[in-house]
């Protein structure tokens, strides 16, 4: 009488049972034309969109840097960050791929929505990450040390303190921060006031860009357990937050005009900008309806993202 494992033996003649076991642990046992929609969501779960935005910044810092680095050099830093954010994002997911399957904005993801197994998804972050680091270590012992650093702080402390403290967002804010002073380590071998403003920029800007996400995401966090500070302390707190964040974050972007780094122009834009968005983040001091409140919390998030943009452009047309 043949057995169960017979039976499975006689049904699949070319494949061993290793081979099936290895395939249905990676959740690869689909057919052909499943091949490219897998392979899409694989590479989903390295946010593109973030990573592209990520290497923006680290990209700003390279130019912002007085002095050269070789073709080659720029190249492995290049590639080494945008494999080291992918390997991130990629073990975020996988790290919350239970709170993700929560939330109406991230239940259809790869992980939560059982397109691709935990086990593809963790193989696949520890191989981007193999890969990353000893390509920033490569390009200097500076960059590669604040890339570890930044993987660390938003996979091991940023990603866990969600469910326990809204202070993750600064936390958070911190990996978030460290692309530019990589572009500008990866030229100069070494951190400078330049690199440092631009990682105040960049640390400040993320904490009223997602407190506004709190906001209007407020009963999606809370479903899923995460303790950001509209859900702990109420939409009037996260309304505070945005406003003095961004009072500190405008005060932050003038400084670059005092220590050499910028001309006048900048000023101008980078006082526009700012007025703008001190403007726009005050209104939700006064509080209101909830409908109100978010529509108001959505605005504060898409204006800081052309916001941003124009300051960072600013700064590398008029850089000194």
């Amino acid at each position: 009488m043949k057995g169960p494992r017979d039976v499975l033996a006689g049904a699949l003649p070319s494949r061993g049972l290793a081979s099936v076991a290895s395939t249905e642990l990676f959740g690869l046992a689909r057919p052909r034309t499943r091949v490219l929609p897998l392979l899409r969501d694989v590479a989903t779960l390295t946010k593109p969109r973030i990573t592209a935005s990520v290497i923006m910044t680290q990209l700003a810092g390279m130019c912002l840097a007085s002095g050269r680095a070789a073709a080659g050099r720029l190249f492995l830093s290049v590639a080494g960050t945008a494999l080291l954010v992918g390997s991130a994002n990629a073990l975020n997911m996988w790290w919350e791929r239970d709170t993700d399957a929560r939330m109406v904005r991230t239940r259809s993801r790869p992980l939560p929505s059982g397109r691709v197994s935990p086990d593809l998804a963790l193989t696949f972050a520890l191989a981007l990450l193999g890969l990353a680091l000893p390509m920033l270590f490569l390009v200097n012992a500076t960059t590669g040390l604040l890339g570890a650093v930044a993987l660390v702080s938003y996979v091991f402390a940023y990603t866990p303190l969600k469910r326990h403290t809204p202070l993750a967002l600064l936390v958070g804010a911190v990996p978030g921060a460290i692309p530019p002073l990589l572009g500008w380590s990866t030229v100069t071998g070494a951190l400078g006031a330049g690199g440092l403003l631009l990682f105040g920029v960049l640390f400040l800007w993320q904490i009223p860009h997602f407190a506004a996400i709190s906001i209007f995401r407020a009963d999606d966090y809370a479903r899923a357990g995460l303790r950001v500070v509209s859900v702990q302390h109420g939409e009037r707190a996260a309304c505070y937050v945005v406003a003095l964040s961004t009072v500190v974050l405008v005060a932050v972007t003038f400084l670059f005009f005092p220590f050499g780094l910028a001309g006048r122009a900048y000023l101008a834009v980078a006082a526009t900008l700012g007025v703008a968005f001190l403007a726009l983040a005050g209104r939700g001091i006064g509080g209101g309806p909830k409908r109100a409140i978010e529509r108001w919390a959505k605005r504060v998030f898409v204006f800081s993202i052309p916001y941003l943009t124009l300051l960072l452009a600013a700064l590398l047309l008029d850089r000194r």
